[in-house]
Formats: C-alpha cells, sequence, structure tokens
C-alpha cells in the first residue's frame, strides 16, 4: 500500500511539469470584430523553429486576399478601430516585407484568403516567432487581419488598409 502512494504520488509530481511545459507550448487568441463581437479564433502551437497558427475567422469581406500579421502590443479595442494592438511585431527593426531588401518584421505573415461564404480558415506557420522566448515571443502580442492585401514592400505596413480583426494571444 505504501509503495503503491509513493508511486501515485510521484507520478502527480513528475506530471505536473510536464503538463505546465506542454501549456506554455500552446496559446488560444479569439478574434473580435470591428463592430467589438467575437468572430473567431486561433490555435498558437510552439514548434522547435517557430509557431503554427491554425485559425477561422468570420465576418470578412468575401472573396477577397486580406493581410495577416502579428501586432506588438495585446490590446484589441475596437471602438479606436484596433489601433491599441499598435505597430506590427518588429523586434529587429528590420523593414516590413517579404520583397523589402532589409525585411521582413517578425510578425510579418503571407496574406489569406477569405471564401465566399467571408470566412477565412489558415494555417500559418511563422517561423521568426516564438511563444515563451523574450526577444521574438508573441504570447501577450495581437494578431491582426487587415482589410486588403499586404503588397510587402511598402514601410511601415505594407498599405493593407483599415484593421478588421483583432485578437490577443493568451
Amino acid at each position: 500500500m505504501k509503495t503503491l502512494l509513493s508511486t501515485a504520488a510521484a507520478l502527480v509530481l513528475f506530471a505536473t511539469p510536464l503538463a505546465a511545459q506542454q501549456s506554455s507550448q500552446t496559446a488560444i487568441a479569439n478574434f473580435v470584430g470591428k463592430d467589438g463581437k467575437e468572430n473567431g479564433r486561433a490555435a498558437l502551437t510552439d514548434a522547435d523553429k517557430g509557431v503554427l497558427i491554425e485559425l477561422e475567422v468570420s465576418d470578412l469581406p468575401p472573396g477577397t486576399w486580406v493581410a495577416f500579421h502579428v501586432h506588438e502590443t495585446g490590446r484589441c479595442d475596437h471602438a479606436d478601430g484596433h489601433k491599441s494592438a499598435g505597430s506590427h511585431f518588429n523586434p529587429a527593426e528590420a523593414e516590413h516585407g517579404f520583397l523589402a531588401a532589409k525585411g521582413p518584421h517578425a510578425g510579418d505573415m503571407p496574406n489569406q484568403y477569405v471564401g465566399q461564404d467571408g470566412a477565412m480558415r489558415a494555417q500559418v506557420f511563422n517561423g521568426f516567432v516564438s511563444l515563451d522566448e523574450a526577444n521574438n515571443g508573441i504570447r501577450g502580442r495581437a494578431l491582426m487581419i487587415h482589410a486588403k492585401a499586404d503588397d510587402n514592400r511598402s514601410q511601415p505596413a505594407g498599405d493593407a488598409g483599415d484593421r478588421l480583426a483583432c485578437a490577443v494571444i493568451e
């Protein structure tokens, strides 16, 4: 009986750090539209060399390409058009865009397509960021969907237009 209790106690002790480690490797972000209503969700998973972002967001302009970025501040105030999320996440102070000579920002990601139903469903891998590492960590920052496609070279933000949906990475 004593051995069984010791074994059970050891399992609890060893399982706790593993559970804590697993939870630090994932994050959730709930999108809020321009009207302040929740309109989507993203699940983020830390990988060896970046973060996989799986998302579905609705109430977007149907049949269009939109910009998708990580922004520096984890605030999504729809009353100010989501400007509270600040600029693109850019810890290396690079130029904006995949086509810029000294780019991209860590928060730059490829444009995404919104289906005819007004929903964007995507799996995006960002190899410039992590969830928890101090310099390039994005937990506590924001994911942003813009009204237009990013041109991948205009400074400082790719001429991507209004901010349509924002989500704090938790």
